[in-house]
């Protein structure tokens, strides 16, 4: 056949035809009409199709960007059988590459079946670097590698292997990432589970939040950390109790100015260092080479577009990104643990982000496994580098 074809944004015309052509592909893990239906009209994605001259459809590659991050992933690529050992599995990857860098994405993700050989060989050439196996990922239980290709921007020059754990309930963010913190920083006896991660919110809990269960403040989690031998710091620029502003009860203020000033009691007893002022870029990047990881609170808004609390962990940054693990993988939206490991962030953006509520409250733990040597850096007075953690 003639290796002419053409890649243009697929149309909700050509469902039919990329539902034959993904039942004629694959024989599990099979995107639906209502699947494609809800990623050309409503996901945030771009979903390319190749035709040949005569109009027959021939592949298609479909890629999702991340709100608010410099993320994209590959969600799937399928070439017909007849137009295989033409170059379009290799075309269609370089045209995602270009609309992810239209839109301004830093790397490129993708998952791919640990016995497709032909699609590993290719993705190697392109530059892809494998970085992770997922076991019995897909239907068939077969296993996943995780790639990833840096598409625009240089690679952090500060970094820390952190592992990655998903919250496995809606209000455990903060326990979930200190759980990431505490595993990669050892000891090896230590286990993280879903039983940890609920231990970890009863003890790290302020009790009540905006609506629905409580979530975690900073002198809870540094708490739970020093009792597992962990040497926390705190970085906080609000003295009294978190999360006031959500909170119409006057019983409720009451329970969590005791369970603040209950909070504030222990870590004192504790000796945990508590800083009045937010973490500076050149403080995290210390921190990071140290071995140290920053645990941040932010607003959700800008990555899910709800205002929430949410606890991240710092992985890594350079002179214009920041990166960050995020415990929250939203699976009805199609994402994967890959989405949420590492996510690129302008620092910018991050900084806009790292902050909650009217009153801006800026928060961060830091967990070491050790005391570091003197008092950490106090961050800088002023806007000027300014991470507000």
């Amino acid at each position: 056949m003639s290796h002419t074809f053409s890649i243009r944004p697929a149309t909700k015309e050509q469902i039919d035809a990329l539902v034959d052509l993904e039942n004629a592909c694959f024989d599990s893990d099979r995107l639906s009409r209502r699947n494609f239906q809800w990623m050309l009209s409503r996901a945030n994605s771009s979903l390319l199709a190749a035709q040949s001259p005569e109009g027959r459809l021939l592949g298609y590659i479909l890629v999702l960007f991340h709100r608010g991050t410099s993320l994209a992933r590959i969600y799937s690529v399928a070439v017909s059988p007849e137009a295989r050992g033409t170059g379009l599995g290799r075309a269609l990857v370089e045209a995602a590459e270009a609309e992810a860098k239209l839109r301004e994405r830093t790397y490129m993700r993708l998952e791919v079946r640990k016995d497709n050989a032909a699609a590993i060989r290719l993705y190697r050439k392109l530059g892809y670097r494998e970085f992770e196996t997922w076991l019995h990922y897909y239907e068939d239980e077969a296993d996943a590698l995780r790639f990833e290709k840096r598409i625009e921007t240089a690679a952090p020059r500060s970094r820390i292997k952190v592992p990655y754990f998903p919250q496995t309930t809606p209000f455990t963010c903060g326990p979930a990432a200190l759980m990431m913190a505490m595993t990669a920083l050892g000891p090896e006896d230590y286990q993280a589970s879903p039983e940890e991660e609920l231990q970890l919110w009863r003890e790290a809990t302020t009790i009540f939040m905006t609506s629905g269960h409580g979530g975690c403040g900073p002198r809870g989690l540094a708490l739970a950390a020093h009792a597992r031998g962990f040497h926390p710091e705190i970085f906080l620029n609000q003295g009294g109790p978190l999360f006031m502003e959500g909170v119409r009860s006057q019983s409720k203020k009451r329970i969590l100015q005791r369970v603040h000033e209950d909070f504030k009691r222990r870590a004192e007893a504790a000796a945990i260092p508590t800083y009045d002022k937010p973490l500076t870029l050149a403080t995290v990047r210390e921190l990071i080479e140290q071995g140290s990881i920053p645990l941040v609170l932010i607003s959700s808004y800008r990555l899910y577009g709800e205002k929430a609390p949410h606890w991240v962990v710092i992985t890594g940054l350079n002179d214009r990104f920041i990166f960050f693990n995020d415990p929250s993988v939203d699976r009805e939206a199609h994402e994967t643990d890959t989405d949420r490991i590492n996510i690129p962030m302008r620092l910018e953006d991050f900084s806009r982000m790292a902050q909650f509520g009217r009153a801006q409250l800026k928060a961060a733990v830091v967990i070491s496994n050790r005391p570091r040597g003197g008092s950490p850096a106090r961050p800088a007075v002023g806007n000027q580098g300014a991470l507000p953690a």
